[in-house]
């Protein structure tokens, strides 16, 4: 039962074998940083449920390593945090840190899973018409070469949706129940018209 320390923002979520660039400037957190370079460069991202001073954590978050770091003069960080693993929690600890903690438990995703050949496309063509009504230009042929996981994921990481659905998609158990739950947020956000509130600044 690991002990992590944990890093709550709302709207930002990681997942495993993906990045997450974070500018820290709070002092608590610059300590979280100081404190994980000195052990083992491991924090856990998760989402608090409200914007409150000490708000309830949602249960699912996603460790990451950091991979990159840059130590600014007036004492804040610019990091790169590369995903491990989602993790749950299980009890938040009573601590003397500035920064919280948590003994969580590691949850085992199948990185090697894949798409039925029907779900993928039907993945790309929902985000076909998402990009082009949200109004961005991607390198589709890009796109297309990337893996199940890292499609799926990654655009569940990046995409414009308000803190709850990603934490839903964070939460989903398995590539197919992400997928899909992907293409229903990208139907009911492209007909709301409401893709970019509330949507990720850090990334």
């Amino acid at each position: 039962m690991p002990r992590i320390t944990i890093f709550p923002l709302s709207g930002a979520v990681l997942y495993p074998g993906l990045q997450l660039p974070l500018h820290i400037f709070e002092p608590r957190y610059r300590a979280m940083i100081s404190d994980a370079l000195a052990r083992d460069r491991r924090i856990g991202m998760i989402q608090p449920q409200s914007p409150l001073e000490g708000a309830p954590l949602f249960s699912v978050g996603c460790v990451g390593r950091i991979d990159d770091v840059e130590a600014l003069d007036d004492g804040c960080f610019n990091i790169v945090l590369e995903g491990e693993q989602r993790f749950r929690i299980l009890r938040e600890l009573d601590v003397t840190t500035p920064f919280r903690q948590v003994d969580a438990e590691l949850i085992a995703d199948d990185e090697h899973e894949v798409l039925a050949p029907i779900e993928r496309a039907g993945f790309e063509r929902e985000a076909r018409r998402f990009a082009d009504a949200q109004g961005y230009a991607l390198d589709w042929d890009q796109v297309g070469r990337l893996d199940d996981v890292a499609l799926i994921n990654g655009v569940s990481q990046i995409a414009p949706f308000d803190p709850a659905a990603k934490q839903a998609l964070l939460e989903a158990s398995g590539l197919s129940a992400r997928c899909e739950l992907l293409i229903q947020l990208m139907q009911f956000f492209g007909r709301a018209g409401d893709g970019d509130e509330d949507g990720v600044t850090l990334q």
